[in-house]
C-alpha cells in the first residue's frame, strides 16, 4: 500500500484595513509567499506595500521559514497591504499562541506576541470612509448657501 500522505498543519489569520478583507494561510514551508496566486513582488508595484505584507514576517524572523498563501479582496492596494499586514500578524500569532507547557517556552511565545502588538501589526486600523448624508453633496461637503 502507499504510504499515507502527512497532511500540513495550516495557522489561519484575518486582516483588514478599510474595504479590504485578506485571508491568511500559513504553513511551514520555505520562504513562498504568494497573493491571489501571484508572488508578492509581480503583486505589488510599490516598495511600501511589499514592506507591509511581509512585516510581521521580518520582524519575527520566519520570513525564510513559512509559507504564506494569501486571498485578498476589496480596497486598494495600499488598504489591501494592511490588511495582509494585520493577517499575517494574526496567523503567527496562532502559530505561536498559547502555551502548552515549559516556562522557557512560554516567555519567548509572549515576547514574539508583544513584539508584534508592539509594532502595531495587531492592531486593527479602524479608519473608514464617512457615508454620504442627506443633503449634502457628500460627507462633508454642503451646497452653496444663500440667504437671500
Amino acid at each position: 500500500m502507499a504510504e499515507a500522505k502527512a497532511k500540513k498543519k495550516f495557522y489561519l489569520g484575518t486582516g483588514r484595513r478599510k474595504t479590504a478583507v485578506a485571508r491568511v494561510r500559513m504553513t511551514e514551508g520555505s520562504g513562498k509567499l504568494l497573493i491571489n496566486g501571484r508572488d508578492v513582488n509581480e503583486y505589488f508595484t510599490e516598495d511600501k506595500d511589499r514592506a507591509a505584507a511581509t512585516g510581521p514576517l521580518e520582524l519575527t524572523e520566519m520570513r525564510t521559514r513559512l509559507d504564506v498563501f494569501i486571498t485578498v479582496e476589496g480596497g486598494g492596494f495600499t488598504g489591501q497591504g494592511g490588511a495582509i499586514n494585520q493577517g499575517v500578524a494574526r496567523a503567527l500569532k496562532s502559530m505561536f499562541g498559547l502555551p502548552t507547557e515549559g516556562a522557557s517556552d512560554a516567555e519567548g511565545v509572549n515576547s514574539m506576541a508583544k513584539k508584534l502588538r508592539d509594532s502595531g501589526f495587531l492592531t486593527r486600523d479602524g479608519r473608514m470612509k464617512e457615508r454620504k448624508k442627506y443633503g449634502r453633496k457628500g460627507a462633508r461637503k454642503s451646497f452653496q448657501f444663500s440667504k437671500r
